[in-house]
């Protein structure tokens, strides 16, 4: 999109955004603990709820479980539509590998280091300055921005689940979740789901296997099943995210060697397409599952799923779109166009159950840097991040 020229004011806002300022928060967030599993967010939202307290801004935590907190800070406007500013406070297990520490925030070429420097601290260190330039330089918007930073988002989305459950979140005129998307503006993105399978046969001593179903024989045809559909779905491709796809993490059956198994698990994932459920998908399983025969040799199978996040797709004509993508350029960012994501964040949940047009666009990469050792972030991408956020509050919410 062509960068918009900028006005004076938003100059004034853009001149008071600190890198500096950034690189500190985004440190002191990797410096808090908060890696899901376990969970337990409260220190590292306690962090960013010193934070906002010391730049002026308004902040409430909502408990969702013990010792992990919803974060929701607010610049206050008028009284029209808000702008929802979207992140998550849980980073994946630091895991084996770092050639530096991966919570100290160490810079190094120009990069900060550090689990969920990339995914996705740095960019709510970016949203949270870029709301406090906004707020000194006395901006007037004709609505709030919120910032909810929600747990959970890399397990089972409770925090997200959580906030909207919790009040009316369909006032918002737009959303921009900060995921790490190379500061490209992100207008689809695949769902998720989980789906946990549970076979059972009859236990029989192994040198007379056909007395017995075995359960392992029952999971293996529908495994190969799940690998001839996950084929099928490449055919039918979504032209930003690509297809939907089946992949199986987990297999677990059996007593001994010397026993039929009686009993198998599989667990699957399952990526959903921008507008599929999860409740279809179901029921797609189970007529697969029937047509396989299972029960006419004995065995029997229960599928249900245990996750599901949303997809979403905003259109690409969306005024949102145009307002979100005119400031990432405005802001310096690198000109790419508008894309998808194969991955699943939150935004879905907010497309699907609070009916808000949604984009993703934030610091760094979700392919190369994130959910691996020495993550990092470039730190010229989180003062770009920053100035776009400010610029799209200004631009949706401005007032004369």
């Amino acid at each position: 999109m062509a960068e918009a020229a900028l006005t004076p004011d938003e100059q004034v806002v853009l001149d008071l955004i600190s890198l500096e300022e950034i690189e500190d928060l985004t440190r002191s967030l990797v410096n808090a603990p908060g890696e899901n599993p376990p969970g337990r967010e409260g220190a590292r939202v306690a962090a960013l709820a010193a934070a906002c307290a010391a730049r002026g801004l308004d902040c409430t935590l909502t408990e969702v479980e013990p010792d992990r907190p919803n974060l929701c800070a607010t610049l206050a406007g008028g009284a029209g539509p808000g702008l929802l500013l979207l992140g998550h406070t849980d980073v994946v297990p630091i895991g084996a590998g770092w050639s530096v520490d991966p919570r100290a925030g160490v810079v190094r070429d120009g990069r900060l280091f550090g689990r969920g420097s990339t995914d996705m601290l740095g960019g709510l260190a970016a949203i949270l300055v870029a709301m406090e330039a906004l707020r000194a330089a006395g901006v007037r918007l004709s609505g709030p921005v919120e910032l909810a930073a929600v747990v959970d988002e890399e397990e089972t989305g409770k925090g997200i689940r959580h906030y909207l459950a919790d009040q009316d979140r369909s006032h918002f005129v737009g959303c921009i979740v900060a995921e790490p998307t190379d500061l490209q503006t992100i207008i689809a993105a695949r769902g998720d789901a989980y789906f946990e399978f549970a076979f059972e046969g009859r236990a029989a001593h192994s040198g007379r296997p056909s007395e017995g179903v075995n359960a392992i024989y029952a999971a293996a045809s529908v495994v190969g099943d799940l690998q001839r559909w996950n084929d099928e779905l490449a055919e039918d491709a979504h032209p930003l995210v690509g297809p939907a796809t089946w992949s199986v993490g987990l297999v677990n059956g059996g007593t001994g060697t010397s026993i039929v198994p009686a009993q198998c698990s599989v667990t699957a994932d399952r990526r959903l397409l921008p507008r599929e459920a999860g409740s279809a998908v179901i029921e797609q399983v189970n007529r697969r599952i029937n047509a396989l025969g299972l029960g006419d040799q004995g065995a029997t199978a229960q599928v249900r799923m245990t996750m599901e996040m949303p997809g979403f797709e905003t259109p690409a004509d969306h005024p949102f779109v145009a307002v979100a993508d005119g400031a990432i350029a405005a802001a310096g960012g690198p000109g790419l166009p508008l894309g998808g994501w194969t991955a699943a964040c939150d935004g879905g949940f907010v497309a699907r159950d609070a009916g808000v047009p949604v984009v993703v666009l934030g610091p760094g990469s979700v392919a190369t840097q994130a959910h691996r050792a020495d993550e990092s972030v470039a730190l010229d991408e989180l003062l770009v991040a920053a100035r776009a956020y400010a610029l799209a509050a200004m631009r949706v919410l401005g007032e004369a």
